[in-house]
């Protein structure tokens, strides 16, 4: 199937993000919606503020610059954001209720050959699908932060999901410039959260016991395993809250070691989340 339209909901962090993606390198035309004027507004001015540094870098001229905002469609109106789309991409917050009402909505409204894509990082593919009265036409793609800069998007197979949607999607992760994985199998955390949320979580056990300092950590993964940056570091960029999320997601679903080290749990109730709130394991009111 070709797509032309491309429908982002949720102009947050992911959602701004995949939305510059989809207009600047894949050139789709992209309806952005979120709730509120506010998210709509702070999600545009990241865009631009990012379309910027590409131009003020040669990577792209002004022109482009407008070309590529004059493909990117913000709306609070969801009908408006999907009826003629031909992918949806969900990005709204980790909150499995939510989403799968959005997606009950969104079937309503979207036109019947229109794919539902979620932006996911744990929760099961097929039990958002299970909210739609076209489970074969939803699946996971799992885009990475910031999806100006990562190149891996995770696509992830439902359980009802044909193989013409995920040709589809996979298809247009290629034109974005993405390299993809496929997930043949729905299960909680997917490939790299599987892998890297328990690694964060050991991070975490090793400071809170005592057993490191810190910057020792970091250093020891970034030099031992070459990592870009220590699994402290990283989990204040994903958030506390995110990596918590996920940690209680894979122990209820697969098993109890995955279980979350309390101090995490300590820095959620603290608003300790990272980034987001200025401080988690590095004070970032100053960066």
């Amino acid at each position: 199937m070709e797509v032309k339209k491309i429908a982002v909901l949720g102009a947050g962090l992911m959602g701004h993000g995949i939305t510059q993606v989809a207009a600047q390198i894949g050139k789709y035309e992209v309806y952005m919606r979120d709730v509120e004027q506010r998210f709509i507004d702070s999600g545009m001015n990241m865009i631009k503020a990012s379309l910027q540094k590409f131009v003020s870098k040669g990577q792209i001229t002004e022109q482009q610059m407008n070309e590529i905002l004059a493909r990117i469609h913000p709306t609070l109106n969801l009908k408006e954001a999907v009826q003629n789309a031909d992918l949806i991409i969900e990005a709204i917050p980790e909150n499995v209720e939510l989403k799968k009402a959005t997606f009950r909505e969104v079937d309503s409204y979207a036109p019947p050959h229109a794919i539902i894509a979620s932006n996911t990082s744990s929760i099961s593919i097929t039990e958002l699908a299970s909210a739609t009265k076209r489970p074969e036409k939803v699946c996971g793609m799992h885009f990475f932060n910031p999806p100006q800069l990562m190149k891996l998007v995770e696509v992830i197979r439902g359980a009802k999901t044909s193989d013409e949607t995920i040709q589809t999607v996979l298809d247009v992760a290629h034109k974005m410039e993405k390299e993809t994985v496929l997930v043949k199998k729905d299960c909680p955390g997917f490939i790299v959260n599987r892998i890297l949320i328990p690694a964060l979580n050991e991070a975490v056990a090793l400071y809170w016991e005592g057993v490191a300092e810190r910057d020792d950590i970091d250093k020891a993964i970034k030099l031992g395993l070459n990592w870009p940056m220590g699994p402290l570091m990283l989990l204040d960029y994903i958030g506390a809250d995110t990596t918590l999320f996920i940690a209680e997601v894979l122990e209820r679903e697969i098993d109890e070691k995955f279980h979350p080290h309390p101090g995490l749990k300590q820095m959620v109730r603290a608003n300790m989340l990272g980034r987001k709130t200025g401080k988690g394991f590095y004070d970032w009111t100053q960066k």
